[in-house]
């Protein structure tokens, strides 16, 4: 890794220097919003991190109003159709399929991950920031699990991500309402790090503080607290693959995404009994 070097794609920018790479999602006018050109470019940034052999410490963020939007909704006809052609519960990367690729791979990277929050972290942008070591956010910036608004639920590794930052009732309370958090409270929730006046040059000093310390006991730590982290990924992350999969497509899950388009209430359908869904 050659100091000061640039390398910026059409959006997702990476900027490496002493060490700390500086990736800013650059779709400004999509509030970062994530389509399938930003999943690709998203997973051969990861790929290249990983292969840094200088690397000490990633900084995420986005350019623009806002860190990322989730979902671009104009992309969501384009998900179902990609679902039925790739089965989510395929796994394409490891124990993920590439939708959970983009916000595990953070954590997959051998170098601490920062993730600096401004404007709104929605959906699956929230899992995208999820993926980092910590999240430093805005005091201003408006935070949600928002994937219930829409018919669905965390399937891009939120489960896995989470369940070790926030308290099992309050998770399922952002989940089940899908409510939107100010970043003081997502302190408070457990879904952020700490708040900031200036959540990007923060976590730039953090990064070069920490590219500071030995790479060797850097890359040793984060490996020792991958393997304490406690849980079944694997069984985690197929079980929202299959929730999703029955979700996309369905009649209330469209029917939420119409109701949010035309600005008025769902008229959902009655779901099946939860034994009859599940074949019992």
């Amino acid at each position: 890794m050659n100091p000061g070097s640039t390398d910026s794609s059409t959006l997702v920018e990476i900027a490496l220097a002493e060490g700390v790479a500086d990736v800013r999602l650059n779709r400004a006018d999509k509030m970062n919003a994530l389509s399938p050109a930003m999943f690709d470019a998203l997973l051969v940034a990861g790929e290249r991190l990983a292969n840094e052999a200088d690397l000490r410490a990633v900084v995420l963020s986005g350019n623009g109003k806002g860190f990322c939007a989730g979902l671009d909704m104009q992309s969501m006809a384009a998900l179902e159709q990609t679902s039925r052609k790739k089965p989510l519960v395929e796994r394409t990367r490891g124990i993920s399929n590439d939708f959970q690729a983009i916000c595990t791979l953070w954590r997959e990277l051998p170098v601490p991950v920062i993730a600096a929050v401004h404007g709104v972290a929605f959906g699956g942008g929230l899992q995208l920031a999820l993926g980092a070591d910590m999240r430093y956010v805005a005091s201003d910036a408006r935070l949600s699990v928002m994937e219930m608004k829409w018919g669905l639920v965390p399937d891009m590794g939120g489960m896995m991500l989470t369940r070790d930052l926030v308290r099992d009732d309050r998770l399922r309370e952002l989940i089940y309402t899908a409510r939107i958090v100010p970043g003081v409270e997502a302190v408070e929730l457990g879904l952020a790090t700490r708040v900031a006046d200036d959540p990007l040059a923060l976590a730039l000093a953090t990064a070069r503080e920490i590219a500071q310390k030995s790479p060797d006991a850097i890359r040793a730590a984060k490996r020792l607290l991958q393997v304490a982290s406690r849980g079944d990924a694997a069984a985690t992350l197929i079980a929202e693959s299959a929730e999703q999969a029955a979700l996309i497509g369905g009649e209330n899950q469209r029917e939420a995404v119409a109701a949010n388009m035309e600005k008025r209430a769902p008229r959902f359908v009655p779901a099946p009994p939860y034994k009859e869904r599940e074949g019992r």
